[in-house]
């Protein structure tokens, strides 16, 4: 889709995780609306339309709908690379607990925790509690025992009452606030005046702890991703001037200060010093860089005085970039939060006609049954109806481990990819600069006796000089004299064999065996590790070069760990000759190898082994992002390697990882399993401890008491679960 086909808006005020899911189904609903998603934890609404002529009134009946279902939240339009990753931050101090429809009305709010309009109604709340253990505790009158409780829950929901009764003019009755006005409304009718006060009083507290917690977790996935410079010392002349980043274009000096952020992609061109990556690669070793360095923005100068002449305006940098698809990651939702968003969307009304059945049938059919008692079965059926613990818990789970994968190196493009993950079958790696450095180097060269070791070397780096692959840069580099391109002539490039050339009236072929049996070349075919090229002069072989790649580090105990964690199949894909595949694959313990391929054949190789999977594992391949597009296209989940500063990277895969470390893969699934271990955590415990007080309700065995803790006890207990999925140092 066009750039020009999307629209992001800032749901300023947004801080009901129930009320983003209703404005997402109701905008996905308009027509010429192709994708709607609401992200509540960035208060971020985007848009994606089919026509772009519809798009304004699209826009309009966005605004009607927000307007309606939520009045108080304000819809400014998100200007790309404009508005600061953690605005979001500014209208922290909303009641954000996943349920409370129409609230925030004006300027203040019933829970605006954080700003001088809450005094008062905590000191309501206290007084109302204050005169609630007054009536408890001390025997009084009925009649003055009536007035405190009456006092004392007015003083303690009457917010929860007025937004009840706005919401219901509205249309919205299914909402946390109808419900709970209801059951205490309901409690007092029937005579029970200490729990009518005691629920609301104990929903209030329990959602000013559960707005903490989830304002805690927003603030510190904020924190995870707060990687977005404030400024940049722009050099003007001799002088320099504080600016704001978007104001750099790409030629000018930069000055970076120790201590400071550098706020856009460039090259070193003066200075030496330090500089701490790890805000975008994970690694906590800084890393030195001096002249000709290139430095991204996001990176901390950690001690000397750097001048940086910048290559990218901040729109197209790396660190706008991957702001960009951590804030957006979250329009690719998980299964599991689609699914909970549609059966938040019938739970509430099954339960609470299930109430009203409650209430009226039994004692119509029941001998000796009371409506009274009957009622107060149904009045707890409804304080626990709300699925507010798995509306807000579910999404902040997937947001946390997107922003804690990011924060250890790792771009993670979506809520389905995180989760998918986790279903890791059959892992495929590429072989050069994946599960090798990639950095070639010239080993040996092997000449005939009639042509010295420098005539072949020159030959074959005339040939190479019009390529960008690493064994032609190893050539040229271990040539080390310039080429007068005037002498080449008829260049031509053999797909999957190599160069065939003119240099100075002498036909020049230069590639593998493929190339030599080809051109019907009788060749020494040579035996060893490494990448073999072959050099023919007009027909005749005249010897070969032989360039060896290094191993990383860390690829074998990544295969080691992936095996570890229950992927099934490791393969290995490679252009490169047998013998350097089989023996590099030995040496990593990879189950299997398939070498010599041409790209084409790498896809074809790729969807066979896709066939081989189990039936619900997902096949993952691993490549550099950059020559791999198609096969990183065709997989369940394209892994770019070595992504660090590489567009090509970041737009081919799903996955980034932003160092070239192949166990940042396994760190990836770990994160990917850690996240799916809490969010089930979360369901199993919200729907077991509902279930279960819903069934003792019915039975009228459990009151309302247990019925408040089974509503907003939960929904605190899962946030502050879900909140632990940004703790990824352990993994």
């Amino acid at each position: 889709m066009s750039a020009g086909l999307r629209k992001e808006f800032i749901l300023e005020g947004l801080d009901c995780a129930n009320c983003a899911s209703k404005i997402e189904v109701k905008v996905n609903e308009l027509d010429g609306v192709r994708l709607a998603t609401v992200n509540f934890v960035t208060k971020t609404l985007g848009i994606e339309v089919d026509d772009i002529s519809k798009l304004e009134s699209i826009v309009n009946d966005t605004r009607g709908i927000v307007k309606k279902l939520e009045p108080h939240v304000v819809v400014t339009e998100k200007i790309k690379n404009k508005i600061k990753h953690n605005n979001h931050n500014n209208h922290d101090h909303g009641h954000c607990d996943g349920h409370c429809d129409g609230h925030n009305h004006g300027n203040s709010h019933a829970h605006s925790h954080g700003s001088g309009g809450n005094k008062k109604e905590l000191i309501g709340l206290g007084i109302g509690a204050m005169l609630f253990f007054i009536a408890i505790v001390f025997k009084m009158p009925n009649t003055v025992e009536f007035v405190l409780y009456f006092i004392s829950y007015l003083l303690v929901g009457g917010e929860v009452l007025l937004r009840a009764g706005r919401n219901i003019l509205r249309g919205q009755v299914f909402d946390e606030n109808f419900l709970m006005g209801i059951a205490t409304i309901g409690a007092f009718a029937i005579g029970e005046f200490p729990e009518g006060v005691a629920v609301m009083l104990f929903y209030q507290i329990g959602e000013f702890f559960q707005d903490l917690a989830v304002n805690r977790s927003r603030k510190s996935i904020a924190a995870l991703m707060d990687i977005r410079p404030d400024y940049a010392n722009l050099r003007v002349g001799n002088k320099e001037k504080k600016v704001s980043p978007e104001e750099v274009v790409v030629g000018d000096y930069i000055i970076i200060k120790p201590g400071e952020k550098v706020p856009l992609d460039g090259v070193v061109i003066e200075g030496k010093s330090m500089v701490d990556t790890s805000a975008l690669t994970g690694e906590s070793v800084p890393r030195e860089v001096e002249e000709g360095s290139n430095v991204l923005g996001g990176f901390i100068n950690k001690n000397g005085l750097l001048t940086v002449k910048v290559s990218k305006e901040f729109g197209e940098s790396t660190v706008s970039k991957i702001l960009e698809l951590v804030e957006n990651a979250s329009s690719k939702k998980a299964p599991t939060e689609n699914f909970i968003t549609k059966f938040a969307r019938y739970y509430t009304p099954v339960v609470v006609f299930a109430a009203l059945g409650l209430a009226v049938i039994p004692p119509l059919v029941i001998e000796g049954a009371t409506f009274s008692e009957w009622i107060y079965r149904a009045l707890i059926f409804l304080v626990i109806s709300c699925p507010c613990a798995l509306v807000v818990s579910i999404p902040l789970g997937f947001f946390g481990g997107i922003g804690g994968a990011s924060k250890n190196g790792i771009l993670i493009k979506g809520g389905n990819y995180l989760e998918a993950l986790n279903n890791v079958d059959t892992v495929v790696f590429d072989k050069t600069g994946t599960l090798t450095k990639g950095v070639f180097k010239v080993t040996e060269i092997n000449a005939n006796k009639n042509i010295s070791k420098e005539e072949l070397l020159e030959y074959a780096a005339y040939a190479e000089s019009h390529s960008n692959h690493p064994i032609a840069i190893s050539i040229l580099k271990a040539y080390g004299k310039d080429i007068n391109k005037d002498e080449i002539e008829n260049y031509e490039e053999i797909s999957g064999h190599g160069i065939k050339v003119k240099v100075k009236d002498k036909e020049i072929l230069a590639g593998n065996a493929k190339l030599m049996d080809e051109k019907k070349v009788a060749y020494d075919s040579v035996e060893t590790i490494g990448t073999i090229v072959y050099i023919a002069v007009n027909g005749k072989f005249a010897g070969s070069i032989i360039i060896s790649d290094e191993i990383k580090e860390d690829s074998q105990k990544a295969i080691k760990e992936l095996k570890n964690i229950g992927v099934n199949r490791t393969v290995m894909l490679t252009g490169d000759n047998k013998q350097v595949g089989v023996r590099v694959a030995k040496e990593l313990g990879l189950d299997e190898v398939h070498a010599e391929l041409l790209p084409d054949q790498k896809v074809e190789k790729l969807e066979m082994l896709d066939r081989q999977k189990s039936e619900k594992g997902k096949l993952i391949f691993v490549g550099d992002g950059i020559n791999d597009a198609p096969v990183l296209a065709r997989a369940d989940i394209g892994v770019a390697m070595g992504g660090l500063g590489s567009d090509a990277a970041i737009e081919a895969a799903d996955v980034v990882l932003m160092t070239d470390e192949p166990m940042k893969l396994v760190s990836a699934i770990k994160i990917a399993k850690r996240t799916r271990r809490i969010v089930w955590q979360n369901i199993i415990f919200a729907f077991g401890v509902k279930a279960i007080v819903l069934v003792l309700g019915a039975g009228g065995l459990a009151t309302m008491w247990e019925a408040v803790f089974a509503d907003v006890g939960v929904a605190l207990i899962a946030v502050l679960n879900a909140m632990r999925v940004l703790n990824v140092k352990d993994i």
